[in-house]
């Protein structure tokens, strides 16, 4: 019961904090890593994200010639280690292609991303035969981390900033801050994984700040074993972005923020040290940058061998 609570508590602190982001899961902000493979000491990977959204939308998501297409693939090379029972750390490198498409005209950017570091503590570890013959595990970790400017931030892209959501970024420009709760509970092979991040920006040296950002993600899954080194986990779940407005030159940027909910439906597959997933979202409800854009469906494939 304690134990519970303390989850509560933990995802509670990670959900009031919100204040959100650029617009959420797109540009330089997605962060959504599913249903993260089990590994005893380290991990390395591998993750490619698309997503896309219109801007421009008009009243009842009517699009014109203003409309404009924006699309962001990255892919990412990520790892773990954990170092004794209770620490964990973990990087991600990303790459990233951009797209941006309005009528004939289209304009491509690419480069590095943000590199992200984090630390994690594990509060407890739980492992018990429950009901005569049931197994139950749960875990729960939480930390924190930072993200370094490496990406590239251009000033350019946020001019005329009433009609401008500056997503067309390939980094944020500034040093950003992130809080982070892991929680899975699993019964036999039946379980639920739920994550919340926090992230926390700072202001680039061209005074722009993009806004702060919470991400929330709830998943049922089942195990099912039809090999004794092979498991397959389907999953489904919700995921929940919101967003506030960014700042430029200390004043509220109105083409910004919002929320977003979204389903998502995928699968996870491990066969000794290899695992291989995938997922899909898509958006059930949204309000992001007050009507003025709309996000698209986003997919997530990822290969990963604990070493």
């Amino acid at each position: 019961m304690k134990r519970s609570v303390i989850i509560l508590i933990i995802l509670a602190i990670c959900i009031n904090k919100t204040k959100a982001c650029d617009i959420c899961g797109c540009g330089v902000s997605s962060y959504y890593n599913g249903i993260l493979p089990d590994f005893k000491k380290k991990i390395m990977g591998f993750r490619y994200r698309f997503n896309s959204l219109k801007t421009h939308v008009g009243v009842g998501g009517i699009e014109s010639y203003l409309t404009t297409t924006e699309s962001y693939r990255s892919a990412e090379l990520w790892g773990g280690w954990n170092i004794g029972k209770h620490f964990r750390v973990m990087t991600s490198i990303p790459y990233s292609f951009n797209e941006r498409v309005n009528q004939d005209a289209v304009t491509k950017k690419q480069g590095i991303g943000d590199i992200a570091f984090a630390g994690y503590f594990q509060v407890f570890k739980q492992d018990k035969t429950v009901f005569h013959s049931r197994r139950l595990l749960q875990s729960l970790w939480i930390g924190g981390g930072i993200k370094l400017p490496t990406g590239e931030y251009n000033p350019a892209e946020k001019q005329g900033s009433a009609q401008n959501t500056n997503l067309f970024q390939l980094g944020t420009g500034s040093l950003d801050y992130m809080t982070n709760a892991m929680y899975d509970f699993r019964l036999q092979d039946a379980g639920i994984n739920i994550n919340a991040s926090y992230k926390m920006n700072g202001t680039n040296s061209h005074s722009y700040r993009y806004g702060n950002k919470l991400s929330a993600t709830a998943q049922v899954y089942y195990k099912f074993r039809p090999l004794h080194n092979l498991s397959l986990a389907p999953n489904l779940g919700i995921v929940y972005e919101k967003a506030e407005e960014d700042f430029n030159n200390g004043f509220y940027v109105d083409i910004s923020g919002g929320k977003v909910v979204l389903g998502t439906i995928g699968l996870e597959v491990a066969y000794n040290k290899l695992s291989v997933g995938g997922s899909w979202q898509t958006p059930t409800s949204q309000n992001l940058a007050n009507g003025f854009v709309k996000t698209n469906n986003r997919l997530m494939l990822h290969i990963s061998m604990a070493l």
